[in-house]
């Protein structure tokens, strides 16, 4: 299957996309995407997406869904201007805080709409998966608000390095299940929850957490993250006077990202780029930048750019951040980079960890380290584009990653001048 598309294609599928035709009725963003699923799960994945067909964007479910954003999850989140921050960058920089939701990031945002969609298709018990523990935590939180029990798949690494994530599921009466399989991070999670609910297809839900998976998983996690970009544009207007110049997201399977770009795809004066993990290195299993570096293939269900070597087999991946190290991306990203309307950059552990101890200095914000990609890019950027104004998807916040952060001297000016 060639993923290559001719600069034709591309612009007809780029409208497609920005006029809401994408995916198509095969679940396709262009080449990418689809449903590569075992068969036992095929009445599942029609089940859902007969449901979303009938209820996701109904007059009844949205107003509960909206209804639950605003009085439950906290929204809409503030767009935040960051005044110290411009004045070293030399730029207009803005946040959108996404920290500030209902259990400190984005996730929370597609696990309660799912979770009241999985209660209307009558299913009896909910699974996840998580990396990071943001869409553990979230995914516990939401199974708790509509009163379905919940289990949790997460690597064994991760669990190590997230610890008061999980503390917090437990909390929140989920189980966490560690898996001890394959890299033992988000993949082997994401492979542990698919072989739960072969054994239960009927009457488990799975709530996958970011966009990427089988058709219509991509679809359904960016329909419900699309609230943050419709936000953040009307915000940047009221309070900036106009659109960014370049919005900046970090990007693991790329649900917070895809959330901030799809509402703003149409404003092609705003340069959106996507930064994923660059670890330690360009080497395979050294980063976890599958744009950069990846090649197209199948992983759990989809087709799209993945980290996989000369054999095909997937290869395990590094970041500092437990929520960017996924040997794959969602299929809407691989397609927004075919057709060229986002640019998908990497920064390295170092270049992340320097961008987070600089926003807490300069701002007072302790952001994720996903997020500190982010920061890391558009600092990048500022400085070979002077005076512009720059939208920072501030996705979650940092307080789940201090177990790895304790490990690392603190090193911002004031500590040192100390």
């Amino acid at each position: 299957m060639s993923a290559v598309i001719n600069a034709d294609e591309a612009r007809t599928l780029l409208a497609a996309s920005i006029a809401g035709q994408l995916p198509d009725k095969r679940g396709r963003f262009g080449p990418f995407g689809g449903r590569y699923v075992p068969e036992t799960l095929v009445p599942a994945f029609d089940r859902l997406e007969q449901g979303i067909a009938e209820h996701l964007h109904t007059d009844d479910f949205q107003d509960e869904f909206q209804s639950e954003l605003r009085t439950w999850v906290g929204r809409p989140t503030a767009l935040t201007h960051a005044p110290r921050l411009s004045e070293r960058w030399g730029a207009e920089v803005w946040l959108k805080r996404e920290d500030l939701a209902h259990t400190g990031a984005h996730k929370i945002n597609n696990a309660i709409g799912q979770a009241l969609l999985a209660k209307r298709l009558g299913a009896k018990r909910i699974i996840a998966e998580t990396g990071a523990g943001q869409h553990g935590v979230a995914s516990a939180a939401a199974c708790a608000r509509v009163g379905l029990p919940c289990r949790v798949y997460m690597g064994a690494v991760d669990i190590e390095r997230q610890a008061p994530n999980v503390d917090r599921m437990l909390r929140l009466g989920a189980e966490v299940f560690p898996v001890e399989t394959g890299d033992r991070t988000l993949r082997a999670a994401i492979d542990e929850a698919l072989r739960e609910w072969v054994t239960d297809p009927a009457e488990t839900y799975y709530l996958i957490g970011s966009a990427v998976g089988a058709h219509p998983y991509p679809y359904l996690v960016r329909e419900l993250q699309a609230v943050i970009g419709t936000e953040a544009r009307a915000q940047v207007i009221a309070q900036a006077g106009g659109l960014p110049d370049a919005t900046f997201a970090c990007v693991g399977g790329g649900s917070n990202a895809i959330g901030l770009f799809y509402p703003l795809l149409g404003d092609q004066d705003i340069q959106l780029i996507g930064v994923e993990a660059g670890g330690t290195g360009s080497g395979l299993g050294q980063n976890a930048a599958t744009l950069a570096t990846g090649t197209p293939g199948v992983l759990q269900g989809s087709y799209s750019i993945i980290l996989q070597n000369q054999d095909g087999n997937v290869q395990e991946t590094h970041s500092i951040s437990a929520g960017l190290d996924y040997s794959g991306v969602g299929p809407e990203h691989a397609f927004l980079q075919a057709v060229g309307r986002v640019k998908y950059v990497a920064a390295s552990d170092d270049e992340a960890l320097a961008a987070l101890e600089e926003l807490c200095e300069t701002e007072g914000i302790l952001t994720a380290l996903e997020t500190a990609h982010a920061y890391a890019a558009a600092r990048r950027w500022a400085a070979k584009n002077p005076g512009k104004r720059i939208l920072i998807g501030n996705s979650g916040r940092g307080d789940k990653d201090m177990p790895t952060l304790t490990q690392y001297p603190v090193r911002t000016s004031n500590n040192a001048a100390a």
